[in-house]
C-alpha cells in the first residue's frame, strides 16, 4: 500500500505541524559527535517552513528512566538545527506543559520550534495503549496536522509515533518515503545478484534476518562479533573472542539451510586477532579456523576483505548492516573501511543500513554520495528487510 505524503495534507500556511524526527544523536557533553541524523531531517522540516507552516519538530535523545535529565536534552540538538536550517529555531523546555504551548503560539508562519525529549514523559514509550493515546492527545493539542519523518522509530508503537497518526491528519515525511522506498526496492523484487553482508556483534539480534533472506538473498556474507557464532558452530576454535553459545544450534541450522537453497554463505577465511580488546593491542592475521587459545578476534582478515569486496562488486544489489570490526580503532577498521569502499564503488544499488554502518561511514571518511541509500535507522532497517510490519508505516498507509 502507498503511504499517505505531504502533498495530501492540502494548504499548509498557518497550520501547526507537530514532525516527529529521529534526532537520537551521540553527544559527548553538550557536543554532538555525529549530526548525520540531524541533517536527515532538514529537507522535511525546510519543506514544511517554506509552505508557511509552523513547524513543531518531536523528538527523543538516549533513554532516560521515566522523567527529564539534563544529558538527554535536546537543546544542543536544536541549536545544530537551527545552524543546518539557516534560521532561529525555539526550543521549548518541556513536551507539552505551558512552556511547548508558548512557544508555538508564539510561532510566525515558517517558523520553527522543538519540543524537549519526548520520553522525558514515560507515556511515550508505555505498553498500556490508554497511557500513550492521552500522551499522544496531549501532543495534539500543539498541531493540525502530523508529519512522520523519524525513520529510526517506525517500528515502536510509541505515543509520538504511532498514536497521534491516528489523531491527527497525518503522513509520512520526505525521509520516511525514501528510506521505505529503498528498503522495499532491495527486498520485495531486487535486482540480481542480490547480496547482503551483515556483522555487528550479536548475532541474536539478526536471526530474523537471516532467516528471512535465505528466503530472498543470492549471497549473504558475515563478518564482526557475530562472525564467531558461526565458526563455532563450523567446530572452529574462537579464543575469547566474543561467542553466543545460545546461539550454535540456530547458526547451524541456517549453514544447512542455507547450502540447501543454494544460497551462497560467505564467512571469513582469516582473522585479525589480538591479545586483549584495546585500541593499542598487539595483533596478527590468522586463519578464521584456527584462533589460537587466549586471542580474541577483532576484525576480518586482509584475504577475507578482497574475496567480500569482489563478491559485492559483482552484485546489482547490496545491502549492508552492521561493521566487519572494532571500526573505532583505527588498527581492526580496515574490513569495515574495505567492505564500505567496495559498496561505494559498486555499480549496483547499495543500501547502508543504518546504526553503526551508517556511522563507520562518516568515521571513516568514506563519500556519502556514492552509496544508494544511507539509511537512519538500524532497528527499522533490520524489522523491514525481516519482513515485519512496522507500526508507525502502516499507520501512514493510505
Amino acid at each position: 500500500m502507498a503511504l499517505k505524503t505531504i502533498e495530501s495534507l492540502g494548504d499548509l500556511r498557518g497550520k501547526r505541524v507537530l514532525v516527529r524526527a529521529d534526532l537520537n544523536v551521540p553527544l559527548d557533553g553538550q557536543r554532538i559527535t555525529d549530526d548525520g541524523r540531524v541533517r536527515a531531517s532538514v529537507p522535511t522540516i525546510r519543506r514544511l517552513a517554506e509552505a508557511g507552516a509552523k513547524v513543531v519538530v518531536m523528538a527523543h535523545l538516549g533513554r532516560p528512566k521515566g522523567g527529564p535529565e539534563s544529558k538527554y536534552s535536546l537543546q544542543p540538538v536544536a541549536l545544530r538545527l537551527g545552524e543546518l536550517l539557516g534560521r532561529p529555531v525555539a526550543f521549548a523546555e518541556d513536551t507539552v506543559g505551558p512552556i511547548a504551548h508558548q512557544r508555538v503560539a508564539a510561532a510566525q508562519d515558517g517558523d520553527v520550534v522543538v519540543l524537549e525529549n519526548v520520553r522525558f514523559n514515560p507515556a511515550e514509550t508505555s505498553k498500556d495503549d490508554a497511557a500513550r493515546q492521552a500522551f499522544a492527545e496531549q501532543l495534539a493539542e500543539l498541531g493540525d496536522a502530523f508529519v512522520s519523518d523519524g525513520f529510526g522509530v517506525v517500528h515502536r508503537k510509541q505515543a509520538s509515533v504511532y498514536d497521534i497518526a491516528k489523531i491527527l491528519p497525518a503522513a509520512a515525511g520526505e525521509l520516511v518515503l525514501s528510506e521505505v522506498e529503498a528498503l522495499r526496492r532491495a527486498t520485495e523484487n531486487p535486482e540480481r545478484p542480490y547480496v547482503v553482508v551483515l556483522g555487528g556483534s550479536k548475532v541474536s539480534d539478526k536471526l530474523g534476518v537471516i532467516g528471512n533472506l535465505l528466503e530472498k538473498a543470492d549471497a549473504l556474507l558475515i563478518g564482526g562479533g557475530m562472525v564467531f557464532t558461526f565458526l563455532a558452530a563450523k567446530g572452529y576454535p574462537v579464543g575469547t573472542s566474543l561467542l553466543e553459545e545460545d546461539q550454535i544450534d540456530q547458526v547451524r541450522g541456517y549453514l544447512e539451510q542455507a547450502k540447501a537453497k543454494g544460497v551462497e554463505l560467505m564467512l571469513p577465511t582469516d582473522i585479525v586477532v589480538a591479545d586483549k580488546f584495546d585500541k593499542d593491542a598487539a595483533h596478527f592475521d590468522v586463519a578464521a579456523s584456527e584462533i589460537p587459545e587466549g586471542y580474541m578476534g577483532l576484525d576480518i582478515g586482509p584475504d577475507s576483505r578482497k574475496a567480500f569486496a569482489a563478491k559485492i562488486k559483482s552484485a546489482a544489489t547490496v545491502v549492508w548492516n552492521g561493521p566487519m570490526g572494532v571500526f573505532e580503532f583505527p588498527v581492526f577498521a580496515a574490513g569495515t573501511r574495505d567492505i564500505g569502499q567496495a559498496l561505494a564503488d559498486s555499480s549496483g544499488f547499495t543500501i547502508v543500513g543504518g546504526g553503526d554502518s551508517a556511522a563507520a561511514i562518516r568515521l571513516l571518511g568514506l563519500p556519502e554520495d556514492k552509496f544508494g541509500h544511507i539509511s537512519t535507522g538500524g532497528g527499522a532497517s533490520l524489522e523491514l528487510l525481516e519482513g515485519k510490519e512496522l507500526p508507525g508505516i502502516a499507520v501512514l498507509e493510505a
